[in-house]
């Protein structure tokens, strides 16, 4: 029997369970407070999504005539909401069942729930500054995490990518771009074979920088290389980087936010790269086809911000679980 379907565990865990309920009202309560409409989007698509190492869950939706098409389980209800956003140019936020295949750890579940919203006329300030002003509602002051003590009611640290990794690796990351040669030797470690610049990246990240930030006060990671821009704009003032940040606590990476990109053009040719590299590393992965209604919709959409937060983490974080799997009803 799996541990987390065990009655009398749900009973020990019951303290933790109501929380995590408490927070779902008040997560709520925030976002209709502020003039948010809350909106509900498919959870089996014709997309999935587009990010390069994310397996997705595959079915099939079969029509009465007996014809039928492929379908995925969505690994994020982001380019539905994008459409919505579009259409409507209203503030919106969802509370997301969504599914990524090949992930269990005690910070990942295959099937976990996504808070995301979406912010008409924000900029990737004016996000942080929400975000930070949620968390707060909605963890203790202060959250203890691996033998940390991370004080919440303090203002949050904002660092950039490059100050990061000029202050704990001891390189120029966004000099070095697509120079993993020249990245390793600045952060005086040898390059692996086969290591691409974005795999030295992600392995200094995980390694020096990720460790030790967040520990004493939650961090924005912002203004990320624009390689790793996703759906991101470009930074204007500098346009090696692009506006998107991460929230780390306690050495959880909590959230994922971008100043959203608005070209459908562009947006094709960064899907485009992720399909040739995600079809490079996983040819056994399936394929679908592009979301052209997105695309047409990105031309059409309002300046906006918008974020994806990991609502299972938060209630982690807020009850200081150990796992994942202590905060869900049902594994």
């Amino acid at each position: 029997m799996n541990r987390t379907s065990d009655p009398s565990d749900i009973a020990e865990r019951l303290p933790m369970l109501r929380r995590r309920s408490l927070m779902l009202r008040a997560t709520r309560a925030f976002f209709n407070g502020r003039g948010y409409l809350e909106v509900e989007t498919p959870c089996a698509v014709s997309v999935p999504g587009e990010e390069v190492h994310l397996e997705v869950f595959a079915t099939r939706r079969t029509m009465p005539d007996g014809r039928s098409e492929p379908l995925f389980l969505h690994t994020s209800p982001e380019f539905a909401m994008k459409r919505i956003v579009a259409a409507t140019g209203l503030p919106i936020f969802q509370l997301a069942r969504v599914w990524r295949n090949g992930e269990a750890s005690a910070l990942h579940a295959h099937e976990f729930t996504m808070l995301e919203w979406y912010r008409p006329g924000a900029d990737l300030d004016a996000l942080m500054d929400e975000t930070e002003t949620l968390v707060r509602t909605l963890l203790p002051p202060v959250v203890l995490r691996d033998g940390c003590e991370i004080a919440v009611d303090t203002p949050f640290e904002r660092l950039t990518m490059a100050e990061a990794f000029r202050r704990y690796v001891g390189a120029d990351v966004l000099g070095t771009m697509e120079d993993a040669q020249a990245l390793a030797c600045q952060a005086g470690c040898t390059l692996r074979e086969g290591e691409s610049w974005e795999d030295l990246f992600f392995r200094l990240l995980l390694e020096r920088i990720e460790p030790v930030i967040g520990r004493e006060r939650p961090t924005f990671l912002t203004h990320w290389p624009i390689s790793q821009a996703a759906l991101a704009r470009a930074c204007p003032q500098d346009p090696r980087a692009a506006l998107r940040f991460e929230l780390y606590l306690g050495g959880v990476e909590l959230a994922n936010a971008f100043e959203e990109l608005t070209d459908g053009t562009e947006q094709r040719r960064r899907f485009e790269a992720d399909r040739a590299r995600r079809q490079e590393l996983y040819p056994q992965h399936p394929r679908w086809e592009m979301d052209e209604a997105l695309l047409a919709a990105l031309d059409t959409m309002p300046p906006t911000a918008g974020i994806a937060m990991g609502f299972d983490r938060l209630v982690m974080l807020a009850t200081g679980a150990p796992r994942l799997a202590n905060i869900l009803w049902l594994g």
